[in-house]
């Protein structure tokens, strides 16, 4: 679908389609059995570990899931509940409750159609790739701290407090309470885990290791009487297999504004995770996906699930990456997976009741040591200490406070290197006596023209935004002698902000006033259009706006040769 008015929305269901046949079907249906089998306890884990029930963690996989792949813009996305969201997901349910998830999610879902709506998927990518390793590695060993109770069988006394530090003071006091049976169980989880990809890579360890584990900790407690292994079914009750109907999420206005910060961050890590999993996928398969009708489709199936009681969706990585491997080339396939998640729900869930709550922390665990990346941050740490500052402020924030404040502040960060960067790589040169015309292109061709005395040349190569204009202000400040005439040369600035404009309006008049007249070279029509619509155009006057400099060179030579005149002009 293209609409007329811009707005980019091509699900690659759609193009697909049109070149679908029997062979791809076969693939598809195979690996969407495969991923749906994978996703299982995933989405059972992602949503105990959220703070919500199993039958929530799959609601949200079977309908988030089925939307991304309909409706989103890469051809092997899987959609569903992530480990990056558990952090955020589980702070709103303590501070604003179930409802307050579920406005939050759908907000977060309107913010992300309106960054796909406003073409802005290819610039979420370009957040420094520290500023991402540094939450995502937070996110990881904040989720590892939640699944300690349940790995180890701790008996504590009240709540755990939610705070980093503080739930692992109580930990370590209470760490003589751990359950032998309870922690078996989660070592050997971890262990099968481990172990799977060596038999074969295709096989879903977690899945493997939760059936061999509900089997074990089943046995011992009908048979060896060991009756402190908590399973779902302990702490949930009797979990339903009915798709909820949808319900209404009461919005308005003092909750909007209490939960937007929270949507924001939703929106924000969903947007991240879901186009990182797109490149990585693209990288896999030579496929290109369509960046913002991917943040639209994963921004509808978040308007979406709220209404069933789901958690944010976002694309996942790993599960995308085992569609790849088992064959999964089209939408078909995600589609397939969420309706094998469908079927496990109808017919199937009264098993899940009997899985340890240690086996799937043992799942988690390892969820935690993949997202952490620690090879990646050691590679890191090998770069300059700007990018190791900004890896280790984004991941102490994370842990120690929360995933808004850091992605926030990461996002700040983002945008305060690039503009350092920019101020770097930006100069202005100063001309006064000769200057080559080809210098800084490709032409070998040497083209010197004569600078009258009296007249300077200064040069803006880059931008000219807020940053770059005090730096040209310092150089003007730092010249001697005032010249009769300035020549700006604005053959390589891109663009101009208003602070650029107000700087250079300050240039012109405070020029006029020492009898200094201004001429502009080499403008480019975007930045000469801009110029035209502040009237600087008119300030200036049109035949001090030059387009090359040889022109500009030309009027200041003589202007500066009829000096007699140029003290009679009048601006």
């Amino acid at each position: 679908m293209d609409f007329n008015t811009g707005i980019e929305f091509k699900p690659k269901s759609l193009s697909e389609l049109r070149h679908y046949s029997l062979s791809k079907f076969k693939d598809d249906i195979i690996s969407g059995i495969v991923v749906g089998i994978v996703a299982l306890p995933l989405a059972i884990a992602f949503g105990i570990a959220s703070g919500v029930t199993p039958t929530v963690g799959l609601i949200t996989a079977i309908i988030g899931g089925f939307l991304v792949s309909a409706l989103g813009g890469n051809s092997v996305q899987i959609g569903g509940p992530t480990g990056a969201f558990i952090v955020i997901v589980y702070n709103i349910i303590q501070n604003f409750g179930l409802q307050g998830l579920a406005i939050a999610t759908f907000m977060a879902g309107v913010i992300l159609i309106l960054l796909g709506f406003f073409k802005l998927g290819s610039v979420i990518k370009f957040i420094p790739y520290p500023i991402v390793i540094g939450f995502t590695s937070g996110i990881a060993l904040t989720i590892f701290s939640t699944q300690i109770v349940d790995f180890f069988g701790l008996q504590i006394e009240g709540a755990v407090p939610s705070d980093f530090l503080s739930k692992w003071l109580v930990y370590f006091s209470n760490f003589g309470s751990l359950d032998i049976a309870t922690l078996l169980v989660g070592l050997f989880t971890v262990l099968i885990i481990v172990a799977t990809p060596f038999i074969s890579k295709k096989l879903p360890g977690a899945l493997i290791a939760i059936i061999v584990m509900t089997v074990i900790a089943y046995l011992l407690k009908e048979f060896q009487g060991i009756s402190t292994i908590e399973t779902i079914g302990d702490r949930f009750g009797s979990l339903p297999s009915d798709i909820p109907a949808p319900h209404t999420l009461g919005l308005n206005m003092n909750t909007i504004n209490l939960l937007l910060p929270s949507a924001f961050t939703i929106a924000i890590l969903g947007a991240i995770e879901s186009l990182l999993s797109a490149t990585v996928a693209d990288g896999a398969t030579g496929n290109s996906t369509n960046s913002n009708t991917e943040l639209i489709g994963q921004g509808v199936a978040n308007v979406i699930v709220p209404f069933f009681g789901g958690i944010p969706v976002t694309g996942a990585i790993a599960r995308t990456m085992t569609n790849i491997s088992n064959g999964g080339r089209t939408p078909i396939a995600g589609i397939i997976h969420a309706v094998v998640l469908l079927l496990i729900f109808l017919f199937f869930m009264p098993l899940i009741n009997y899985v340890p709550m240690a086996c799937l922390a043992g799942v988690l665990v390892m969820v935690a040591y993949n997202m952490s990346g620690w090879r990646t941050v050691r590679a890191i740490l090998k770069n300059p200490k700007s990018d190791i500052a900004v890896l280790i402020v984004t991941f102490l924030l994370t842990v120690i406070f929360d995933l808004t404040i850091a992605i926030e502040i990461g996002l700040l960060l983002a945008i305060v290197l690039f503009l350092r960067r920019v101020m770097e790589n930006t100069s202005v040169k100063v001309f006064s006596d000769q200057i080559d015309v080809n210098d800084g292109t490709d032409s070998s061709q040497k083209e010197v023209l004569n600078i009258a005395k009296g007249v300077e040349i200064y040069e803006i190569d880059g931008p000219f935004f807020f940053g770059v204009a005090t730096k040209f202000d310092e150089v003007m400040r730092d010249m001697g002698d005032k010249p009769l005439v300035r020549i700006i040369r604005m053959r390589k600035v891109p663009f101009i902000d208003s602070t650029g404009i107000h700087n250079l309006e300050i240039l012109i008049n405070s020029s006029k006033e020492e009898g200094i007249h201004i001429v502009l070279s080499g403008v480019n029509p975007q930045v000469h259009a801009v110029l035209e619509h502040a009237k600087v155009e008119d300030l200036i006057g049109k035949d001090h706006i030059c387009d090359h400099i040889s022109k500009a060179v030309a009027m200041a030579n003589s202007l500066v040769a009829n000096k007699e005149h140029l003290r009679r002009v009048d601006w």
